[in-house]
């Protein structure tokens, strides 16, 4: 999806991101993508980059004047969450985890419209571990395969965030992690389109 180059001229770097039949706006480095599953929007107003939409809207510019290592760092960083927010939006992110467990079986409820995740009977205990998740992710349960779970969005850091969120949940306190194996873990990254 990077489109364009990196050039190094007198004293700036730009580079240009391609974009796809999506409607991008840049009004004073806050990006809105707006595409078929839904609109992002992020804020780059604590960098010293120059950001705006070329005339025939087909790029996004990014540059940065006299910039630093640093500076130069932060814009190939910046395109990288451009093409993750083009990617949410027109294909939608998925991440799977799997439960594992060796004697107690881990029960998930999934509550309140996939929003809201109860975990019960993990290694046995009576505890209740309830984790709300970010807003735009929605968890679902695999109808092919067992003790399996996707969480799906459009935001890149909100969707592993909340299965970072899951993960942590189900850790095992107090006793020897080369033993006690159980947990919810990602098993798989993608997007729900899947490319060829």
């Amino acid at each position: 999806m990077v489109g364009g180059d990196a050039v190094c001229g007198v004293g700036n770097v730009t580079k240009r991101v391609l974009v796809q039949g999506l409607t991008v706006s840049v009004r004073s480095r806050e990006v809105t993508v707006k595409g078929p599953r839904g609109e992002l929007k992020r804020t780059f107003r604590h960098l010293p980059l120059v950001m705006h939409t070329t005339k025939d809207a087909k790029h996004v510019k990014v540059a940065t004047w006299q910039g630093k290592k640093s500076d130069i760092a932060c814009l190939r960083t910046v395109c990288s969450h451009l093409n993750n927010m083009f990617t949410g939006v027109t294909k939608q992110f998925e991440y799977k985890m799997r439960f594992v467990y060796s004697h107690f079986p881990i029960n998930l409820n999934i509550i309140d419209g996939g929003k809201v995740v109860e975990i019960r009977n993990f290694l046995g205990e009576k505890r209740v571990r309830i984790v709300k998740l970010l807003p735009g992710v929605i968890c679902e349960k695999s109808t092919n395969v067992k003790d399996e779970i996707a969480l799906k969005g459009t935001d890149l850091e909100l969707v592993s965030r909340s299965a970072a969120l899951i993960h942590q949940a189900t850790l095992v306190r107090r006793k020897d992690i080369r033993k006690f194996l159980d947990g919810i873990y990602v098993s798989e990254k993608g997007t729900l389109e899947k490319t060829d």
